[in-house]
């Protein structure tokens, strides 16, 4: 039984089919299941660390796309002249420092999939081109006046709401409307509790085939820890602490003693009792609510709610909360 666990957690390492299976991720896996094949741009929306990139993996590898290749792109660590060299490439001497030519993350995902993570990071007039290179299919480099084709399937990530940065002329109205053929919004994990076990258990799998060693387990206090813990850095944390317990933990099964102590302390649910919700998760379900009951009006949402229009907006945007979701 041993042997047969090893092998079935080698193979979710290597497929990283493993996101979630909770009933907030059923509907998340049903819609992947149905666009996969297409080749529709999408938009993936959550908070920071929510698992993302994750799941545009997933997408990539059940496409038609999942023998090439997947190029994730930091939307956030990227500026000015750079930005656009690094998307659509440039020519030897475009500009200071450009001593070869390079092709650009778009030719370099060219059959496969690019991932494009905080797209709300984008400049204004990169926006522009970027749409302009979605709708020709084809990329002209820095410098260059050649195009080249290119046949690539566009996943974007964001953890703002577009529409409102449309609405606030910060992100073109076009470009939105190009890319936003199909939403996914991913729940963050404190939302699906049922989730942290599956993915700690992944994580501590996918560092055993990392390193080469026996596979690690969890001991029922650690177990218990990580449920009650609230995660407030999501999916990225929990993968970090998980790490973390893997390289300090020297036998099989992993203690409390390897956990951070920001876990250790957390004060455990009440026995019995569900969590109560955050104030921003209170906020997120009673507009929600409010919007469904008018059918997606923020004015009318606003008035049931006691609120300014323009304070609505600002929760919504913060909260992440899309329209399709209240519909």
């Amino acid at each position: 039984m041993g042997d047969a666990l090893a092998a079935s957690r080698s193979q979710i390492v290597r497929s990283e089919f493993v996101i979630g299976t909770s009933p907030a991720f059923g509907s998340i896996l049903e819609t992947i299941n149905t666009v996969a094949s297409r080749q529709c741009s999408m938009i993936i929306s959550g908070e920071t660390g929510a698992g993302k990139e994750m799941v545009a993996r997933r997408i990539h590898s059940c496409s038609d796309r999942a023998k090439e290749v997947f190029v994730p792109v930091d939307c956030t660590t990227l500026t000015g002249q750079l930005f656009e060299s690094q998307l659509f490439g440039h020519v030897r001497g475009a500009f200071t420092g450009a001593v070869s030519d390079t092709i650009g993350f778009f030719r370099a995902a060219d059959k496969g999939t690019i991932f494009l993570d905080e797209i709300s990071e984008i400049p204004l007039d990169l926006q522009a081109k970027l749409l302009r290179v979605l709708q020709e299919s084809t990329v002209t480099p820095v410098g260059s006046v050649r195009s080249y084709p290119i046949n690539v399937r566009v996943i974007c990530a964001t953890n703002r709401n577009l529409k409102h940065l449309v609405d606030e002329s910060k992100f073109r109205a076009d470009l939105y409307y190009r890319l936003n053929v199909i939403t996914v919004h991913v729940p963050p994990l404190r939302e699906r509790p049922q989730d942290v076990l599956c993915l700690a258990e992944y994580f501590l799998a996918r560092q055993a085939e990392l390193y080469g060693e026996p596979y690690k387990i969890l001991s029922d206090d650690v177990k218990k820890l990580l449920a009650d813990y609230h995660w407030p850095g999501n999916v990225r944390e929990l993968a970090n602490v998980m790490e973390r317990a893997y390289v300090l933990t020297e036998m099989e099964l992993i203690t409390p003693a390897s956990l951070p102590t920001e876990i250790l302390v957390a004060g455990p649910m009440e026995a019995g009792k569900a969590r109560l919700p955050t104030l921003n998760e209170a906020q997120r379900k009673v507009i929600i609510q409010a919007l469904g009951a008018t059918g997606g009006k923020k004015l009318a949402a606003a008035k049931i709610l006691g609120l300014e229009r323009r304070k609505l907006n600002r929760l919504l945007e913060k909260l992440n909360i899309p329209l399709s979701e209240t519909q």
